[in-house]
């Protein structure tokens, strides 16, 4: 496992039993994670995530006021267009239903409580590798492309030096305009 994907994600926990929330703070801080929030009201989620800008958002599905099937869709409208943060449901609910309903809505992952503790946190270091490799491809992609722009730049002032050459070269051989 690389160590600075434990010590540099974040992961936001939304759930409203507080001691559900405690016990995945505690999981996570024990496994070497360093920023790690939880939240208990779902209303709160959408404000939370903006600023606290997840890297892994942790969240139930049976919820007061938000559920979590509202949550999943309303942050997969927060997430901009080429960006990936896994959504992971963990809940006691593991109805089929459930759980295509939430993929479908955008969850990366589904862990039924209770929850395994080593389970749990492969899953999460998991999809926050995922994360990470996604980031550096973006990055990779990104250098290739700049790379691309700046060679196509050279090519297109070569080709203009060259067009000029031969211009000079055709005003030298013509003996009317020479």
């Amino acid at each position: 496992m690389r160590k600075e994907i434990i010590q540099n994600s974040r992961i936001l926990i939304v759930d409203d039993r507080p001691e559900n929330v405690l016990l995945l703070e505690r999981m996570l801080s024990e496994a070497g994670y360093r920023h790690v929030r939880g939240i208990t009201d779902s209303r709160q989620a959408l404000t939370t995530f903006s600023d606290f800008s997840p890297d892994l958002v942790v969240t139930d599905l049976r919820m007061p006021h938000v559920d979590g099937f509202a949550l999943l869709k309303q942050l997969r409208s927060r997430i901009p267009e080429g960006v990936y943060v896994p959504l992971l449901v963990v809940t006691a609910d593991n109805s089929r239903k459930s759980k295509q309903e939430a993929l479908s809505l955008g969850a990366k992952d589904f862990i039924t409580k209770p929850l395994d503790r080593g389970e749990t946190l492969l899953r999460i270091y998991n999809l926050l590798e995922t994360r990470s490799l996604y980031a550096e491809l973006h990055e990779h992609n990104q250098t290739l492309e700049q790379t691309v722009r700046e060679r196509t730049h050279q090519l297109e002032e070569a080709q203009l030096e060259i067009l000029e050459r031969l211009a000079l070269a055709a005003e030298y051989r013509d003996d009317n305009t020479g």
